[in-house]
């Protein structure tokens, strides 16, 4: 297998930011009804890549951008341990390229990059029902913590 490299996004990404962003609204659509029909847009791209509080990277493979993520620094509740914490984001690889670490790669990096900004803590949102997506997180040490729930009424 070619090396893996990273790199931060540039807005000359976009187009492929955009392609990726659809792969993760396709994996979740079946894992929540609650999603709108059509095209959706979970992320600002351009927000993100321009945000001095966000770290978003790329993963190349040669010149091939095969995935993504980024880490933005939040403020925490008042009532948490840690003032700020990170946000772990746009997890994405293209299928053709999964079961190589190539999201554990992005992940050691976003960790590395939000300990010299002084996080203690990195937090992210899954599906409950995406083991796909929750298996990997916890191999990387994430553990289960808070259940959203909803209801339709």
């Amino acid at each position: 297998m070619n090396q893996i490299s990273l790199r931060t996004t540039q807005l000359s990404d976009i187009e492929t930011l955009l392609e990726f962003e659809q792969g993760v609204v396709a994996a979740e659509k079946p894992l929540d009804t609650f999603l709108g029909d059509g095209t959706l847009y979970y992320y600002n791209i351009p927000q993100l890549i321009n945000d001095k509080n966000t770290h978003f990277l790329v993963a190349l493979v040669g010149e091939e951008l095969v995935g993504c993520g980024y880490l933005k620094i939040k403020k925490s509740q008042t009532y948490h341990k840690n003032p700020k914490h990170g946000y772990v984001g746009f997890i994405f690889v293209k299928p053709s390229f999964r079961g190589r670490k190539v999201s554990t790669f992005v992940l050691e990096s976003l960790r590395e990059w939000g300990t010299e900004k002084g996080l203690k803590e990195l937090r992210l949102d899954v599906y409950s029902n995406n083991s796909a997506a929750i298996k990997p997180y916890e191999r990387f040490g994430f553990q289960r913590s808070l259940v959203n729930m909803r209801i339709d009424i």
